[in-house]
């Protein structure tokens, strides 16, 4: 079992580990993230272990400050100016590795360019006082629903992990928008707690949704994020023995029949449904039922990511 320590705590201990090569699970504004020194690639390597996460899929490198991301990238003015709007923030940029970076080609899987974001608070404070960078995927197992609480950490990786810092519930609630920006123009590459009308007022240029061929970055897997049950999505009736993922003040026919349901936010608020989504699957997956049914939810801005990682969640699994 892993110990569970109020940030206070549990910030000596985190580093101990961390100086050591070993993993800790902490608290990010996102998502509770699993985190090793990035340019130490035995405990780069530990992250791949603990999650059972496949070597192809890149990680997120986590600085404290702008003197340590520009040791490791290069950034061009546009990046540069979603720097000043959004760090320390829900964002990550793809950018250019510099020559001499030191992160460990595990982390980039072998890619020429870095997944960078610069964290708030309680992560943020350990990386500066580590003055090294952290890769940090979400602390779950991969491919599984991401904790957005220290318990959901313990209930995954109890068993495989030393520490798991408790801040609580995480205010965002899902993962970093991760941008790309080249020469032809500004690409989303997952939708996240960075909205694309907030990109788009911050440098006046519309995001392109995707990118190039392959994994560019992290959370481009097809199926992600996955419950143990099914996900049946925009579901406009309940069937019998399904949970029910809803939202907003209005119920599907059948809802009363369900074997559990929760509501993301009864009055349909993006940022609270957006807080609970991850909590909320866990909870209907441990209702028995084998599918959860999902209400429509619709795209515009933070749900973009919210219907991102259900869509992920329902895809066909490997």
């Amino acid at each position: 079992m892993a110990r569970i320590l109020p940030l206070e705590e549990a910030f000596d201990p985190a580093l101990d580990l961390l100086e050591a090569g070993d993993v800790v699970a902490l608290p990010t504004e996102t998502v509770y993230g699993l985190a090793a020194d990035a340019t130490n690639g035995e405990a780069v390597a530990r992250i791949f272990e603990v999650k059972g996460r496949p070597r192809f899929n890149p990680l997120i490198v986590h600085v404290s400050d702008m003197a340590m991301a520009q040791k490791i990238a290069v950034f061009d003015d546009i990046s540069l100016r979603l720097v000043a709007g959004f760090w320390p923030g829900p964002l990550t940029l793809v950018l250019p590795l510099r020559e001499g970076h030191g992160i460990h080609p595990l982390v980039t899987a072998g890619l020429d360019t870095v997944a960078l974001r610069m964290p708030r608070e309680f992560a943020r404070e350990v990386i500066d006082e580590l003055r090294h960078p952290l890769a940090a995927p979400s602390a779950n197992s991969s491919g599984r629903i991401s904790a957005t609480t220290a318990q959901a950490v313990e209930d995954d990786l109890g068993d495989r992990i030393k520490l798991i810092a408790d801040g609580g519930p995480t205010h965002v609630g899902v993962e970093s928008t991760i941008l790309k920006v080249t020469p032809q123009a500004v690409y989303m590459l997952r939708p996240g707690g960075v909205t694309a009308g907030e990109i788009r007022n911050a440098i006046g240029v519309d995001v392109v949704r995707g990118g190039g061929k392959g994994i560019e970055a992290p959370g481009m897997l097809a199926s992600h994020y996955a419950p143990n049950a099914a996900v049946r999505l925009d579901a406009t009736e309940l069937r019998e023995g399904e949970a029910l993922l809803a939202y907003g003040p209005n119920r599907i026919p059948g809802a009363d029949k369900a074997v559990a349901m929760l509501n993301l936010s009864e009055k349909g608020h993006m940022r609270e449904a957006a807080a609970n989504l991850y909590a909320d699957l866990q909870a209907l997956d441990r209702s028995g039922a084998a599918t959860i049914a999902v209400e429509p939810i619709p795209e515009d801005g933070l749900c973009e990511a919210i219907n991102d990682r259900l869509r992920r969640a329902a895809a066909p699994r490997s």
